[in-house]
């Protein structure tokens, strides 16, 4: 018998366990459905508003896709440490409203943020190369190739690739973590040094500042991770506000 199979499901709250377990099959259908032709992530990713690929339903499904193995695993890690004890805390209930917040209001930074680059970037391009771009964009990619045109091939990465993964809403877990156990020491891989939880917060948000200003076109959605924490901040403090205690 398995007894740390057990004890997972023992003693991991409902909705994070679920959550996990959800991400995973997402995984494994990602993989399988790949095999066949079927490309999950440009269905289900997140795509920039104006994309002629983008649905609303991907403000949602674009939380459990994954990029890989290794990008599954470090949120769903994240997920298990720091969200099974806000939702024993909070419960269920709270604990659903306040990831799903935290993971849409993540998508809409990082959409508002893609808006105002897309802009900047359109502002040189003539009417027709915007909609080669939107209309052939994908079928560039699709070859393993982008446009030489500097602009055009900027727009076309803004345009025509999908977002994917939990970052935003974890991000908005790890957010909730600091401010309600601030000085929990956790104690870090690298560097293996002992940190309060409130100063990992600051400088782990600092840090993804810095790299969502420094570098734009980065395939990690930097801004996203803001929004989680952006947007679980405001939640926590419209709930502190509304009652002293809500658990």
């Amino acid at each position: 018998m398995n007894y740390s199979r057990i004890s997972f499901f023992q003693n991991t709250p409902t909705v994070v366990k679920n959550l996990i377990i959800i991400n995973v099959i997402m995984l494994l259908a990602t993989y399988v459905l790949g095999n066949m032709g079927v490309d999950l992530n440009r269905t289900l990713g997140l795509y920039f508003f104006q994309s002629p690929h983008f649905r609303p339903f991907q403000l949602v499904t674009h939380m459990f896709m994954h990029g890989g193995i290794a990008h599954l695993f470090f949120n769903m890690f994240a997920l298990y440490m720091f969200g099974r004890v806000l939702e024993q805390v909070w419960g269920g209930k709270r604990f659903f409203v306040y990831y799903f917040f935290t993971g849409i209001g993540a998508a809409l930074l990082h959409n508002f943020v893609n808006y105002l680059e897309a802009q900047a970037i359109m502002s040189n391009l003539t009417p027709e190369q915007i909609a080669v771009v939107k209309s052939e964009g994908t079928a560039v990619f699709l070859k393993g190739q982008n446009y030489s045109h500097q602009a055009m091939g900027a727009l076309n990465l803004i345009m025509n690739i999908p977002t994917v993964g939990a970052s935003g809403a974890v991000f908005g877990v790890l957010l909730a973590f600091g401010m309600y156990f601030p000085n929990t020491v956790l104690m870090l891989i690298f560097p293996p040094i002992p940190i309060k939880a409130k100063y990992f917060v600051m400088i782990y948000g600092g840090i993804e500042l810095w790299l969502g200003i420094t570098q734009a076109n980065s395939n990690i959605a930097h801004f996203a991770h803001l929004g989680g924490m952006l947007f679980g901040f405001i939640l926590i403090r419209l709930w502190r506000k509304s009652r002293h205690k809500f658990y």
